[in-house]
């Protein structure tokens, strides 16, 4: 009943742009991420990541100002504010697995933690197509739906990946090198805690559609 009183009224429709500009920087920080895994230019990598990770938390404050400034929001404005915090929280992370990098001083990274940052890239992309939709989320429900569960998928893979790393990392240097193993152990971590953030923000486009249709 209030969905079908909401689009009745005058919307203020900032927020998509905004939060298309979010996840367009999550993309750039996704593949940001995917190239440091690899091992070259680290350094620069992890610089361009900060500086988006600042691009992002700035994006976040204009569409919590603009929550607040809005007399009328295209959508509930919990959504919105839980929408944009938990792509934020995609980004935080990204940033928490440099900071993890930095501080081990790490230049090489296994074969199943650069096939982890492809599925950050992945996901992020996902979450990319899927955010524009969000303007007419009752018209695009369907599509809505294959993204979010795409996302998951990605998620689910992502977990598969992370298990099978600290299994090849242990076999490696589990015995003879322990401390090498816990550094690899904490940056599959990260990884593994940066596509379950994708899934958070899945689940909160899943919940708008469901409360917009």
């Amino acid at each position: 009943m209030m969905g079908w009183y909401r689009r009745l009224l005058p919307r203020e429709d900032k927020f998509f742009d905004l939060f298309d500009r979010h996840s367009q920087t999550l993309v750039l920080a996704a593949t940001a991420l995917e190239q440091l895994l690899s091992g070259k230019e680290v350094e620069r990598h992890g610089r361009e990541i900060y500086a988006l990770e600042d691009r992002a938390d700035a994006i976040t404050r204009d569409v919590l100002v603009a929550l607040r400034k809005s007399f009328i929001t295209p959508f509930d404005r919990n959504d919105i504010k839980d929408l944009i915090q938990s792509m934020d929280d995609a980004i935080d992370t990204m940033r928490k697995t440099v900071k993890t990098v930095v501080l081990f001083e790490q230049r090489t990274f296994e074969p199943l933690m650069q096939e982890m940052g492809k599925t950050v890239v992945e996901a992020a992309k996902l979450t990319a197509q899927a955010v524009p939709l969000l303007n007419a989320a009752s018209a695009n429900a369907h599509r809505l739906n294959e993204l979010t569960e795409a996302i998951i998928a990605v998620e689910g893979r992502s977990d598969d990946l992370h298990d099978q790393g600290l299994k090849a990392l242990f076999e490696k240097c589990g015995r003879d090198d322990p401390m090498s193993y816990m550094i690899g152990k904490e940056i599959y971590a990260d990884l593994e805690k940066v596509v379950d953030r994708f899934e958070d923000v899945a689940n909160e486009i899943s919940g708008i559609v469901i409360e917009n249709v």
